[in-house]
């Protein structure tokens, strides 16, 4: 009887997990015509989370200290323009998010455009508005345009392609700086991925078929280049890189790399597309050609 009741349970979990993925199949499966409901709760969703995200971000960062009128900064030289290319990176993905929610709600092309992709960028914009009047910081201009690139870079590709050929994504790597000032730079790995400038890599994966539409080049075959700096104890280049770390000096770094468009490899699974979507933001790790400042070409195996 045992036996039996072993049998027939798998049997009832192989069949629930079925009808589960079938379930989940239809739920991320697009909307072939605008759905009201799917679409309703794509914007409450977005309107809700944006909300929490400004209420949490007064609570925890901006309210200990004292308000101001409203003032820009420039802060452009700072961080050797890392901070820039972040901004670049998440209003792209914000964008392209926020569109594709509108897609898969089967909002019209024209309406992703116009209002999913640009709410990545009023997203982040809006916190520029919080720093403009925190007496602490002030809204940056270069923050504004960065966040304008990014969001032009997923539209502009969207209207000339109808598609998506040339993507920004990410990378990290730990360093020793973190733990010269973990206060500014991060901890803890969690922490350093975020706040640690001299790990990150920000990319731009061109997918080579998507250029050569009829040649015999995989089509999830991409070509990468990528930019880096490193040296950055603090923002610019003062004592207190020497303090730390006498033997560093800040530099920038380009990178050459093969990667992988993971939306190319094909399947119909709408669970696998929705997993290859999300994990497509992060450049593969791959061998790469790194040339720092330009004079110094070094080859890496395998980079993360």
């Amino acid at each position: 009887m045992k036996l039996k009741h072993t049998i027939l349970f798998l049997l009832l979990t192989i069949s629930q997990s079925i009808l589960a993925q079938t379930a989940i199949e239809n739920l991320l499966k697009p909307a072939d015509s605008l759905n009201i409901q799917r679409r309703n709760g794509v914007i409450i969703s977005q309107a809700a989370i944006a909300t929490a995200t400004f209420v949490g971000l007064n609570e925890l960062w901006y309210k200990d200290y004292p308000k101001s009128d409203f003032h820009t900064i420039n802060d452009n030289a700072e961080w050797l323009q890392m901070d820039k290319a972040g901004h670049v990176f998440s209003a792209y993905q914000l964008s392209k998010a926020s569109s594709d929610a509108l897609a898969w709600s089967g909002v019209s092309k024209k309406n992703q455009l116009l209002y999913g992709a640009t709410s990545g960028f009023v997203m982040l914009s809006a916190i520029e508005l919080l720093d403009g009047y925190s007496s602490k910081w002030g809204a940056s201009v270069g923050d504004l345009l960065a966040n304008a690139s990014g969001t032009t870079l997923y539209v502009s590709q969207e209207l000339l392609w109808k598609e998506q050929r040339i993507v920004p994504k990410f990378s990290f790597h730990t360093t020793p700086y973190a733990s010269a000032r973990p206060n500014v730079l991060g901890s803890s790995v969690t922490e350093q991925v975020f706040k640690d400038y001299n790990g990150q890599t920000y990319w731009l994966s061109a997918n080579m078929h998507s250029f050569f539409k009829g040649s015999k080049i995989p089509k999830w075959l991409n070509l990468a280049v990528g930019y880096g700096a490193e040296g950055m104890i603090t923002g610019n280049d003062d004592f207190t890189n020497t303090l730390f770390l006498p033997e560093s000096k800040r530099a920038r770094q380009y990178y050459l790399s093969f990667d992988v468009d993971l939306t190319k490899i094909e399947t119909k699974s709408h669970v696998l597309k929705t997993i290859f979507s999300i994990f497509n933001t992060v450049k593969i790790p791959s061998p790469t050609i790194e040339f720092k400042q330009f004079n110094d070409v070094k080859w890496h195996f395998i980079y993360f």
